[in-house]
C-alpha cells in the first residue's frame, strides 16, 4: 500500500512542477501591452490606459463567463480574439478592394482576392511594435477597422445578444466602450 502512496505523491509533485513551469513560461512570454497605438500618419488610436480600462470592463462583466480570449474561457459566446480579428481582416480587405477595384472583397475574382489576401497576411504578420518605445504602429485602414469593430461590440454590450448570453446594457457607461481620453478621435 505504501508504494501506491509514494507513486501517487510522485505523480502529484511532478504534475504540479510541470504546471508551475508552464505557468511561468506563459507569464514570461505574454504579449506586451503597448504604451501607445498610433497610425502610420501619426493619429493616436489608443494607449495603455485605454487597454487596461477595457480589460477592467471585461472583468467587471464576467468576461470569461461569456466567451473566451485566446481559447481560454466559456464557450457561450465566441472566442472574442478570433471574432475581432476575423471582423477586422474582412473590413480591411473590403477597404482595399473598394479602393483598388471599387468592389467589395467577396465580389472580386479569385486572382484579385489572392493579391489582397497575400498583402493582408504580410501586413498583419509584420511586427510593428517598437519594444524600446512601447509604440505599436498600424495602418489607417486598420485603425478604421478598429473603429468599426468598436461600434459593433459597443452595440452588443449596449443592446445585448441572447446567443452570447449578454444582457441588454451589460456595459452602461458609453465612455468605457471607446476609452476616455481618445474618444474624440473615434467620432
Amino acid at each position: 500500500m505504501k508504494k501506491y502512496w509514494i507513486g501517487f505523491a510522485t505523480v502529484l509533485i511532478a504534475s504540479f512542477a510541470v504546471l508551475g513551469w508552464v505557468g511561468t513560461k506563459i507569464y514570461q512570454q505574454k504579449p506586451p501591452i503597448p504604451e501607445m497605438v498610433v497610425t502610420t500618419d501619426g493619429k493616436i488610436v489608443f494607449n495603455r490606459t485605454d487597454i487596461e480600462e477595457g480589460q477592467n470592463v471585461w472583468q467587471a462583466m464576467g468576461g470569461m463567463e461569456t466567451g473566451s480570449v485566446w481559447g481560454h474561457g466559456s464557450y457561450v459566446a465566441p472566442d472574442w480574439t478570433a471574432d475581432w480579428l476575423h471582423r477586422e481582416l474582412i473590413i480591411v480587405l473590403d477597404k482595399w478592394a473598394l479602393k483598388e477595384w471599387q468592389q467589395a472583397f467577396d465580389k472580386l475574382d479569385k486572382d484579385k482576392q489572392a493579391v489582397l489576401t497575400g498583402r493582408m497576411k504580410y501586413s498583419y504578420r509584420e511586427n510593428t511594435f517598437n519594444s524600446s518605445t512601447g509604440v505599436l504602429t498600424i495602418t489607417p485602414e486598420r485603425a478604421a477597422a478598429i473603429e468599426e469593430n468598436t461600434a459593433y461590440y459597443s452595440a452588443i454590450f449596449k443592446n445585448g445578444k441572447d446567443e452570447y448570453a449578454i444582457q441588454k446594457n451589460a456595459v452602461t457607461d458609453s465612455e468605457k466602450f471607446v476609452g476616455g481620453r481618445h474618444q474624440q478621435n473615434w467620432r
